[in-house]
């Protein structure tokens, strides 16, 4: 199937849910579409001939499939059917879309997995392209703390940077903040030339996208039953999808985005985004940590009141940052570990450059490491510690994102705290303590989970995370505050938020 679309629709628009942008801005997008044609080329005619092969690893676990283009390979069959739109960009993006299958799975649909980066022509090519530029970025604010402060920070936030380079920014379209709806402007224009690709969906086909480029896409290609999840706590104007209904985490974003306050550089009053366009479900979980929540929260307490050894899950996003940070956690959890009070997972996704200098890093330690590379050896693992004693350091490293991503999900149920960055695994039901932020933006999913009890505030230095740490191994009060309001929270439906997303896509 495929069907022909009008790019002009997309490549005209000026206007955010009724928000004008200045005459300027737009000749400057204009001149930015100019540019990404001839980067990437633009061909109304190319058609894509779509069809399905097996999910390896999340297949057996959630019977979900990838998308591929292919013109022999199995075809969707619609009935009870969501594709679930996502791309590689971090590991955040991956783990929503996760959270999306596992709840469609749970309540007897079939959910297919589309990743752009992932289907070979114009669409992984601009994926790749805009990734690569945004990784570099983030990476540099980890190695340079004069970046990360005066340019990284403001500019993930929206705020001002340096006197003059705001000005630099706003002449170049490729830097314009995520904030601003002048940036998604940008970014509708260019993700329609990916829009062939859902052309050849059929077009009552339900679509849950946890990025906007998908979502974006999607809706130019005439997709009528669009879902546009939004993943980060923070309002920007970059994960809107005009056409597609929106989906928040909590009542600061909804109020945020339906608002649209801050979204231009002059900070003006903007129309509001219809009510009907835009929904406050609560966090997106998997349903296997949903569902247990309870059973869960009671196995971290019961372990407390037998003094068996606290576990700590520590856990690396995409881009590979803060191994500076693990190597401290690591060192400070040591003499804890070797004494039976602690015991430490530590996931490390797919970045084995991180793992040979860790091991390089603490050599003197090497014989407490043990190292899974295999997802039989995780299950076999997690199965042995469900109901017994963990002891040690496990390190968990993979050669595929799934796997990569999931270890996370899969090793929460077994673990007592997750160490991590304020990023979506802010959400999640599992007490925790947030390290350092890596850009403005993840500030306010520290302040969503503090606020509801499953977390604490982001500690801004290294000495006070490892001081958190340090308390939740000598006293178990913060541990029990933290599951009690897990189990509450669960009973006010806050973490049932990727459920109702596939209910409402139905």
């Amino acid at each position: 199937m495929y069907r022909r679309i009008n790019l002009s629709a997309s490549a005209s628009r000026n206007t955010v849910f009724g928000n004008s942008i200045t005459a300027s801005q737009a000749r400057k997008i204009d001149r930015w579409e100019q540019r990404f044609n001839g980067i990437f080329g633009r061909d109304p005619d190319n058609q894509y001939s779509l069809g399905l092969v097996e999910n390896e690893q999340l297949g057996p676990i959630f019977g979900v499939k990838n998308i591929v283009r292919s013109g022999e390979a199995e075809l969707i069959d619609p009935e009870h059917a969501v594709v679930c739109a996502t791309t590689r960009a971090g590991y955040g993006l991956y783990r929503g879309a996760i959270a999306i299958i596992s709840c469609a799975h749970s309540l007897g649909l079939r959910p297919y997995w589309l990743d752009l980066t992932a289907i070979q022509g114009i669409s992984q090519d601009i994926s790749k392209w805009r990734n690569n530029r945004s990784s570099r970025l983030s990476r540099l604010s980890q190695r340079s703390k004069y970046f990360n402060r005066y340019i990284w920070e403001p500019y993930t936030s929206g705020s001002p940077t340096l006197p003059g380079l705001s000005s630099i920014i706003d002449m170049l379209p490729a830097l314009w903040s995520w904030k601003h709806i002048k940036g998604n402007l940008r970014d509708t224009r260019s993700s329609a030339l990916m829009a062939n690709l859902y052309a050849a969906l059929p077009p009552d086909l339900p679509v849950i996208s946890t990025y906007p480029w998908n979502a974006q896409a999607a809706v130019a290609a005439g997709m009528k039953r669009v879902h546009n999840v939004i993943l980060d706590n923070w309002p920007v104007a970059f994960w809107l999808a005009e056409g597609a209904q929106h989906y928040v985490q909590s009542p600061s974003a909804y109020f945020g985005y339906r608002t649209m306050s801050g979204f231009t550089v002059d900070d003006r009053v903007l129309r509001p985004i219809p009510s009907d366009a835009i929904h406050q479900v609560g966090h997106f979980i998997d349903h296997e940590l949903v569902s247990n929540i309870g059973q869960d929260c009671a196995a971290r307490l019961s372990r407390a009141s037998s003094g068996e050894p606290r576990r700590f899950l520590l856990s690396m996003g995409g881009a590979g940052a803060q191994r500076e940070l693990f190597k401290a956690v690591i060192e400070r959890l040591m003499p804890h570990i070797k004494e039976d009070r602690a015991a430490l997972f530590v996931n490390l996704g797919d970045h084995h450059d991180h793992l040979d200098w860790l091991l390089e890093q603490l050599s003197q330690h090497r014989d407490s490491f043990r190292i899974h590379r295999t997802w039989e050896g995780t299950r076999e693992l997690v199965e042995s510690i469900r109901s017994g004693i963990a002891t040690g350091i496990h390190v968990f490293c993979y050669e595929n994102i799934f796997h990569a991503v999931y270890a996370t999900n899969y090793l929460m149920r077994v673990s007592d705290i997750l160490i991590t960055k304020p990023s979506e695994l802010a959400f999640y039901p599992i007490p925790k303590i947030f390290t350092m932020r890596i850009g403005g933006h993840e500030a306010w999913g520290a302040i969503r989970s503090s606020e509801i009890g499953d977390g604490t505030t982001e500690a801004r230095t290294l000495a006070h995370a490892l001081n958190a740490i340090d308390l939740m191994i000598e006293d178990d009060d913060l541990l029990a505050m933290f599951c009690n309001s897990i189990v509450k929270n669960k009973g006010s439906g806050i973490y049932d938020g990727a459920y109702e997303v596939c209910k409402k896509a139905q």
